[in-house]
């Protein structure tokens, strides 16, 4: 055993007590901690500690821990700062002083608008025969111009995709189309589908805002929450933008090295923190995902683990864990040897996974099925060990 190694703390991503991948499933592929949230609460209500105590229960039941949140939804007026955007922060910092009084201390949360992750596809077919989450320009644009009609898209995007864009607009039919909104405005899994009106209201509001003003809400919100975050030794880790690029209008602040740095060094405490998503950087054609982890490090206390494939044009699909465009060993070394470093393991999740074997006939959250994501740990475990030489 390699001693100036400790090993990563290995995490599965939990939808809780409706999820059809269960804590004995997760028992079985390794993981020893629990990624979840409250889903059953309002976005920008309070968590209680009645719940959270209820759901850290049922996951020590089942020998594992709850080792990270994922999320605590920030609300939309927070996004926005809306006139009624300190009443939801208020909120945000009694739930996280409930989840620290409960010691659950690390928190994911995403300031991307409206939309969690976008994709055009959800059952693209590897050669192999498995499935795998896929982001297509051509498809957003054909949603984009043709579905969601948004004023003055066109400019959003190249001559060559507008083309095929339009040329593949005039292929489907009604229940392609249908089924191109259902994947564009699905993002969470277990949230309800945005409706194409309050969109259209949503990517309005935003056009006023911008980037520089989507930046400034979010210093705005960390700086509320800091004194509470450093009180109760709460870890914020905000997750890349996913896509890395601005998308049906929306602006994107998450997206870059730029973007990190600004985020860090605009709210300089330790408490302000990222979560490390390999897949969401990886997309980035501009982006070099080692290069960021090594400018960010010493603030990275969770990590999403996956790895992605892109084509010419920026588009790509959620490979293997060790395939793709993303050098996952240069990752996972880099990794280790921060997680040397630290007093606590740092935690990570393979994110997603090929829907495959049994769960191709399952019905499953997409990207979150079992064996995919079984498989996805197993590999990164074992990448780990040959890393380390921690066993």
């Amino acid at each position: 055993m390699n001693s100036k190694y400790k090993k990563l703390a290995q995490t599965w991503r939990w939808y809780g007590p409706n999820d059809p991948v269960s804590l004995q499933d997760v028992k079985q592929a390794g993981a020893t901690g629990i990624v979840t949230a409250l889903h059953h609460i309002p976005h920008g209500e309070i968590w209680p500690v009645e719940d959270i105590l209820e759901r850290k229960a049922i996951i020590e039941a089942a020998g594992l821990t709850w080792a990270v949140v994922e999320s605590v939804p920030v609300h939309e007026a927070i996004k926005t700062r809306r006139a009624d955007s300190d009443r939801y922060i208020e909120n945000y910092k009694i739930s996280l002083k409930n989840l620290a009084a409960c010691g659950i201390k690390i928190v994911c949360y995403n300031f991307m608008p409206v939309l969690d992750w976008t994709r055009t596809q959800l059952d693209l077919e590897m050669t192999d025969g498995s499935k795998a989450l896929y982001f297509n320009w051509i498809d957003l644009a054909v949603f984009d111009l043709y579905v969601l009609k948004r004023s003055g898209a066109e400019s959003d995007y190249p001559q060559s995709v507008l083309e095929r864009a339009k040329t593949k607009f005039a292929t489907l039919n009604q229940q392609q189309l249908d089924e191109l909104r259902v994947n564009v405005l699905m993002g969470i899994p277990n949230e309800k589908e945005i409706e194409l009106e309050a969109l259209r209201s949503s990517i309005n509001e935003y056009e006023k805002i911008g980037f520089n003003g989507l930046r400034q809400n979010l210093v705005y919100f960390l700086s509320a929450i800091a004194e509470v975050c450093e009180s109760e030794g709460i870890k914020m880790t905000i997750h890349p933008d996913d896509p890395p690029y601005p998308i049906l209008g929306l602006p994107r602040i998450a997206s870059s090295l730029d973007d990190f740095n600004y985020i860090l060094q605009s709210v300089n405490q330790p408490f302000n923190g990222v979560c490390f998503c390999t897949g969401s950087l990886g997309a980035g054609v501009d982006n070099n995902a080692l290069e960021i982890f090594n400018a960010v490090k010493e603030r990275v206390y969770f990590a999403h683990l996956r790895n992605v494939t892109k084509d010419e044009d920026g588009s790509f699909y959620e490979a293997d864990h060790l395939g793709g465009d993303v050098n996952m060993y240069e990752i996972m070394k880099a990794l280790s040897e921060e997680n040397a470093l630290r007093k606590q393991q740092i935690p990570f999740r393979p994110d997603h996974g090929h829907q495959m074997l049994d769960d191709l006939a399952k019905q499953t959250n997409p990207g979150y099925s079992a064996i995919g994501r079984l498989r996805g740990l197993a590999e990164l475990r074992g990448l780990e060990l040959g890393v380390t030489g921690n066993y």
